[in-house]
């Protein structure tokens, strides 16, 4: 069997915020961490297909405020087929870990098929149990989010902080179509900030955080795009 990825539970804030608080933070950020060296002009885009079960138990169980839930989806980066992940995120609480298969452009349309007889021998245990949801609890995709990410790393404490702006729900199911209709679902001039750490925040960071509280929230960008999307083509149900 190949090695998966290791499970690191880690914290996760999230903030709801304007454009001109951005600019505030990221001007002090600058002088502790570094932006990421994987980006390319300074970001990149993220698009990810979700999928759900009969129940959108992901959904529900997210507007419930359940201690533990999950997620499944497919991940690409700037419309690229070079990397394709099929990812879970795990929740526990304010803590979070994903885990991570990777898989061809090949099987990702054997997914969207309804092939998925593939996954059931695959090498990584995340597929495999990917394949116990599609067949036993119907598993489908379900909306197309997409936004550009700006992210900034510091090695103390493995902190991590990312901008992601123009938050989005794209219609149709081809993900390497850069050209799908999007509907913007986050009011203009405002973007998510994002916080996650493993071990520690350094105090000089937590300083640095948008210090009104009402702004710290569970923001779920598949909420937000299941919403816009389920309200403008009226799919309040399941569907094939």
């Amino acid at each position: 069997m190949k090695s998966e990825n290791r499970q690191v539970f880690r914290h996760e804030w999230k903030y709801m915020i304007t454009e001109l608080e951005k600019d505030k933070i990221q001007r002090r950020l600058g002088l502790f961490l570094e932006k990421d060296k994987n980006v390319v002009n300074g970001e990149y885009c993220i698009r990810s297909l979700y999928f759900d079960d009969y129940w959108n138990s992901s959904y529900e169980d997210k507007v419930m405020g359940y201690f533990m839930r999950k997620k499944y989806r497919v991940r690409i980066y700037n419309f690229s087929d070079a990397k394709i992940s099929l990812e879970r995120k795990t929740k526990v609480d304010s803590y979070i870990y994903k885990e991570s298969a990777p898989l061809t452009r090949e099987e990702y349309e054997k997914i969207l098929e309804g092939d998925y007889g593939f996954l059931e021998n695959s090498p990584y245990n995340l597929c495999r149990e990917f394949y116990v949801e599609c067949i036993c609890h119907m598993m489908r995709p379900r909306v197309i989010v997409d936004y550009e990410r700006e992210p900034y790393v510091m090695n103390e404490g493995t902190v991590r902080i990312t901008f992601d702006k123009h938050v989005r729900a794209a219609m149709g199911q081809d993900i390497f179509d850069p050209d799908l209709p999007v509907m913007e679902v986050i009011p203009p001039g405002q973007l998510v900030m994002e916080v996650k750490y493993t071990e520690f925040l350094p105090t000089i960071l937590q300083e640095v955080l948008p210090p009104d509280h009402s702004n710290f929230m569970a923001i779920s960008k598949y909420g937000l795009c299941y919403e816009k999307r389920a309200y403008l083509l009226d799919e309040s149900g399941w569907c094939e």
